[in-house]
């Protein structure tokens, strides 16, 4: 039986970490992983300390995109989390490297979940930003209900089938009283290579209406563009490549509205960093 949607429990704080920031879709493919991995390092090139917790335990793609496939060390009782680019970072593919699959049932899950928030040593954080499972199931809950997540983000492609199941998305954080902190269209668009004609691949403006209908904010557009593909199998994001990449300023801009509309709300928690255009 999963975790009552109504329920109150207590949300302990992680200690050191200011802002808890959710990434999720109503269903899969639709680049959540992407959007939450390069979120965070645009937050670190904003000057934040961020960190980057791979909470898809079932598909833990956050090593392959990071470049990264160490194992973590102890430090104490606790796990000392890997470092890359700036972020710290854990994921279920650090301790279960390879194609090998799990196969756990949701109360081990929701264990691992809560040690990677609590057994992990993350020291001082600005933000540590949660890649969540897709879809509404008992591991979502669990983290959300147990865990002070300070805002949402839902990502969706432009297509109705995608767009049906991120309004799930959007109400179950309603439900367990998590501001949603709004709306990411990913795949929006592509710009034809010799043309430079847009294409609406899966659709236009299915996003913005939706964050509309929903009453949340929408954040951003963001194209189909083989790079951002290139960039996360190789392990190499192209956040990283800076403002100048087009590509790149999608994100770092992303990041910028999501901490603007978090000041309007009442702003992040801990000291903030002025962000200049």
């Amino acid at each position: 039986m999963g975790p009552n949607i109504g329920g109150e429990q207590p949300k302990l704080p992680i200690p050191g970490v200011r802002n808890l920031i959710a990434v999720g879709s109503g269903k899969g493919g639709v680049g959540k992983t992407t959007v939450a991995v390069n979120l965070a390092l645009a937050l670190a090139h904003l000057g934040f300390k961020t960190g980057l917790l791979d909470a898809d335990v079932y598909g833990p793609n956050v090593p392959l995109m990071m470049g990264i496939r160490d194992q973590p060390q102890a430090s104490g009782e606790r796990i000392r989390p890997l470092e890359q680019y700036g972020l710290k970072l854990m994921s279920m593919g650090f301790l279960n490297p390879g194609d090998k699959p799990l196969v756990w049932r949701g109360p081990m899950l929701n264990s691992v979940i809560q040690q990677f928030l609590r057994g992990v040593d993350w020291g001082d954080l600005d933000y540590l930003v949660i890649d969540l499972p897709p879809g509404t199931g008992d591991v979502q809950l669990t983290l959300i209900q147990t865990a002070p997540v300070t805002g949402a983000i839902i990502v969706t492609t432009p297509s109705e089938v995608s767009l049906e199941d991120a309004r799930k998305a959007v109400l179950m954080f309603k439900q367990v009283r998590v501001p949603v902190l709004g709306i990411v269209e990913n795949m929006s668009y592509m710009i034809a290579p010799i043309s430079k004609e847009r294409i609406d691949v899966f659709g236009q403006g299915g996003g913005k209406r939706t964050a509309a209908v929903m009453g949340v904010p929408f954040l951003a557009e963001l194209p189909l563009d083989p790079l951002v593909r290139i960039g996360g199998d190789s392990g190499r994001p192209v956040t990283l490549n800076g403002d100048a990449d087009s590509n790149a300023a999608g994100f770092i801009q992303l990041a910028k509205t999501m901490i603007e509309g978090l000041a309007a709300s009442g702003g992040p928690k801990g000291p903030s960093i002025v962000i200049e255009d």
